[in-house]
């Protein structure tokens, strides 16, 4: 997995690569997203690309989160596709992430 990641005003945003996000490959995106976590206390994970999300998947999301929270920083996410953002609400994990439409809005939002 392959993470691309861009700076904008102090904000990482780091492209989450799709389509999917599950058991299959979570381990692996956090053991990949660690490092961009240690270094940057504000984080954007643009999910564009991104078609399906399972349990594991949500998992990873809030231990980013946790971690970020751990040290004062926060995560917000945005261009959620329409079938994973049906499953953040049937969750609720729409109410413990800020979901933003673009990388410009979620930068905008830490401000």
């Amino acid at each position: 997995m392959a993470l691309k990641t861009h700076v904008i005003d102090g904000v990482t945003v780091v492209t989450v690569p799709g389509p999917n996000l599950d058991s299959g490959n979570a381990d692996e995106f956090r053991t990949e997203v660690a490092p961009i976590l240690a270094q940057s206390g504000k984080v954007v994970f643009d999910l564009g690309e991104l078609e399906f999300v399972d349990s594991s998947g949500l998992g990873s999301f809030l231990t980013c989160l946790r971690q970020l929270n751990a040290t004062g920083g926060d995560l917000k996410l945005c261009r959620m596709r329409k079938q994973v953002r049906t499953l953040f609400e049937l969750v609720r994990m729409h109410r413990v992430f800020e979901i933003l439409g673009t990388p410009a809005e979620a930068v905008a939002a830490f401000k």
